[in-house]
């Protein structure tokens, strides 16, 4: 008897001494490259807080979004992040025009259940979020404790970023006054850097910026330089004709001079600024609070954006640019300043933080826990990625990386366009085309590409490298269960 009166007094004691529960503070820009910040290669944009947060903790450099079937690439990619779910089997919703069937409506209510904010709600978090209205998954969006969403592409505190920080900083205010036991899961979402990119006069001034509504015919010399990647226009078409990202945005249009992109990098630039002031203000904030050491922060977004690369501006493409995403931990355990491949996608997000706070995974989820990676046990969680995007023309495009080599091929209006892209990243990270050795864009570039910086796909040398990326594509489209195939593959 008295030995089970200790045991149950050790127990308690040791409960008294276990370290509380960790925080979770989730951040998600919208249309943000990861070539924008200084981590992956960016000498321009002032990030000081982001660059802080990757000192602090790991840089992941192969991070994905995986792809779209719709040309609002976002509306799949966070509804990823929010259930874990790879492309094909994301839970549906009702359309106007149809209705879902028993089975797909009990599984997309099973999906929802075990949900983001779902899973934490019932491990007792209090959870928050903040973010742009629409184009993601309602039905989970709403399961937060406290839901504060608002689309803020403007520039003032009333519609810019800075609404989005100060609904974070009053929710920690709350939560510290309130002296909540309860830990917390923060999803701080921001409408920027996407279009209209709006940025402040100040921010605006520093980049050589202007907001405008139609495209600049003169270059400010004060405005960032031409992406390496710049085209004036892309060699084929893309596939989705009418595209509001590529010929509809204010500012831009169908311009893809040097005057309109550099104007647009540094509103984008301005955009990006803002929100890192926001973010500065919030991890103050935690510091404050004691609550810095014992809170993961994930740093994201939803996917890239070409704005100018390539001769694209916007998200609708599988180039390195679009299909990757930034990728930033910081956290107990996480070593600072290091850095890994990764080879995530958004979806593993849901399992990464779950693993990380020590709370069961859903069985729904698809994703792979990257916190081997985080911890600094593995590498990678992965040996191949895959992309898809079929939001225009259909089959769309497909991509697939494995090593150093990557694959993407084309297949829209209706066979009119039929492409077939193999680039050896190592050697050309930038994926040059032989477009790119143009004297035009070599004059705005600066850039004069190696010869071998270009596709490699009609190089006799490489069909061999062509043949096994190709098979690989069409394994991991059937693996995945991508219901599309495309013109020169076996049809289902």
């Amino acid at each position: 008897m008295l030995s089970k009166i200790l045991l149950v007094t050790l127990c308690s004691v040791s409960s008294l001494w276990a370290a509380p529960q960790k925080n979770i503070l989730l951040i998600v820009t919208d249309d943000q490259s990861p070539f924008t910040l200084s981590t992956y290669g960016n000498k321009v944009c002032h990030t000081p807080n982001l660059d802080k947060l990757a000192a602090s903790g790991m840089v992941l450099d192969q991070a994905y979004h995986m792809g779209s079937m719709s040309g609002a690439v976002c509306t799949p990619s966070r509804t990823m992040i929010m259930t874990g779910r790879t492309l094909w089997h994301l839970p549906q919703l009702p359309k106007k025009n149809k209705k879902l069937k028993p089975a797909e409506v009990k599984l997309s209510q099973e999906i929802t259940n075990n949900s983001l904010p779902a899973v934490f709600n019932r491990a007792g978090y209090e959870t928050f979020r903040t973010c742009k209205v629409g184009n993601s998954f309602a039905p989970a969006n709403k399961l937060f404790t406290t839901v504060r969403d608002k689309s803020n592409r403007g520039a003032t505190e009333k519609d810019g970023s800075q609404w989005h920080g100060r609904q974070a900083l009053e929710f920690l205010d709350t939560y510290k006054e309130s002296k909540n036991e309860k830990p917390f899961l923060m999803y701080l979402g921001f409408s920027h850097p996407h279009d209209e990119r709006t940025g402040r006069d100040d921010l605006n001034k520093k980049y050589g910026a202007v907001n405008t509504k139609t495209p600049p015919t003169e270059i400010n010399p004060k405005s960032p330089k031409v992406p390496n990647t710049w085209l004036p226009a892309h060699p084929f078409h893309h596939g989705h004709p009418g595209l509001r990202d590529e010929v509809k945005v204010p500012g831009v249009l169908t311009s893809r001079t040097e005057a309109t992109i550099r104007n647009e990098i540094g509103r984008e630039y301005a955009c990006i600024e803002n929100i890192d002031e926001q973010l500065g203000l919030v991890m103050k904030k935690l510091e404050e609070m004691g609550e810095l050491e014992n809170t993961y922060i994930l740093f994201t977004s939803d996917h890239g954006i070409a704005v100018g690369r390539h001769g694209l501006t916007g998200k609708q493409n599988l180039y390195e640019h679009t299909w990757r995403v930034p990728f930033l931990a910081s956290g107990p355990g996480i070593e600072p300043g290091s850095r890994a491949p990764g080879r995530g996608y958004l979806l593993d997000i849901l399992p990464t933080v779950c693993e990380l706070a020590e709370v069961p995974v859903p069985a729904t989820a698809q994703g792979k826990s990257l916190k081997p990676v985080l911890l600094g046990e593995k590498k990678a969680v992965r040996d191949v990625l895959y992309g898809a995007y079929c939001g225009g023309t259909k089959p769309g495009m497909r991509s697939v990386r494995k090593g150093d080599w990557k694959l993407i091929k084309y297949d829209v209006l209706d066979g009119k366009v039929r492409e077939t892209q193999l680039f050896n990243l190592k050697e050309n990270p930038d994926e040059l085309l032989a477009e790119h050795q143009a004297e035009e864009v070599v004059a705005a570039t600066g850039i004069k590409p190696e010869a071998l910086q270009v596709d490699l796909a009609e190089k006799p040398e490489y069909s061999e490298k062509l043949a096994e990326m190709e098979a690989l594509l069409l394994r991991e489209m059937t693996r995945l269960e991508d219901p599309y195939r495309l013109w020169d593959q076996e049809q289902k």
